[in-house]
C-alpha cells in the first residue's frame, strides 16, 4: 500500500471520530491497567459491567490488597479466565506497592514486568493514559493490518512494527484506537461490513464485496 493511500485512510477515520477514545471505564491510570488486564479474551462491555461495581469498593493498589484475592474474584467472576486475573492483579498491586509507591509506571519494561501485563497491555497503558505514540495490536488490528494491506505481517511484533514505520506520526497516537473501533464494528472477522466502509474504495482486501 502506497504512503497516499495510507494517508488517506487515517484522514477519513479522523474525519468520521476526531477523538476516539477506549471504550473501557477508567479514571485514573491504574484503573485503566486493571481494566485493560482483565479486559484479555473478554468484552469491554463484561469489564465494565465488573468495574463499575469494583472501582467505588477499592480502586487503588492499597485498597485492593486490603479488599483481598477472594473479594476480588466475587466481582470479577463474570469475565473469561477471572481466577487467573484475580490472582495476577493482586500481584501486581504488591509491586506497584513495592516498586513504585503505588504508581502506575511509564516505561514499557516496567510495565512488562508486571504480572498479567504484556507488550499489548503495556502499549495501551503507554498510549492512552501517557500520551505516547505507540500502537497497541490485539486481534482486531491484526486481522485489519492485513486484511486491508494497511501493514501485512506474520505476527502481531511484526505488524506493530510496520504500523509504527508506516503511519503518519500525527495519526500515531489515534491510530489503534481507529483500527480496534473499525475491526469492530465494519471490518469484521466473519462478515465485514464492506458496504458500511468509509475506506472501501482504498482497501486492498481481494475478497471485498
Amino acid at each position: 500500500m502506497n504512503p497516499a493511500k495510507r494517508r488517506e485512510i487515517f484522514l477519513r477515520l479522523q474525519a468520521a471520530n476526531p477523538h476516539p477514545a477506549t471504550e473501557l471505564e477508567y479514571s485514573t491510570p491504574f484503573e485503566l491497567l486493571v481494566a485493560v488486564m482483565l479486559s484479555a479474551q473478554a468484552t469491554d462491555v463484561s469489564v465494565n459491567a465488573a468495574t463499575r461495581q469494583l472501582y467505588p469498593a477499592a480502586n487503588t493498589p492499597q485498597a485492593l490488597l486490603a479488599l483481598g484475592e477472594e473479594k476480588l474474584r466475587e466481582y470479577i467472576q463474570r469475565i473469561g479466565l477471572y481466577k487467573t486475573k484475580a490472582r495476577h492483579v493482586m500481584q501486581t498491586c504488591r509491586l506497584l506497592m513495592e516498586r513504585h509507591g503505588g504508581a502506575v509506571p511509564q516505561t514499557r519494561e516496567e510495565l512488562e514486568a508486571l504480572p498479567g501485563v504484556g507488550r499489548k497491555t503495556a502499549n495501551v497503558i503507554l498510549n492512552i493514559a501517557f500520551g505516547q505514540p505507540v500502537i497497541a495490536v490485539d486481534t482486531h488490528i491484526f486481522r485489519v493490518a492485513n486484511r486491508i494491506g494497511l501493514a501485512p505481517g506474520k505476527t502481531v511484533l511484526e505488524v506493530e512494527n510496520k504500523l509504527l514505520k508506516t503511519v503518519p506520526d500525527e495519526f500515531k497516537h489515534d491510530a489503534h484506537h481507529w483500527l480496534i473501533l473499525h475491526g469492530r464494528y465494519v471490518c469484521q472477522a466473519r462478515k465485514p461490513k464492506c458496504g458500511a466502509c468509509i475506506i472501501h474504495d482504498l482497501c486492498e482486501y481481494k475478497e471485498k464485496e
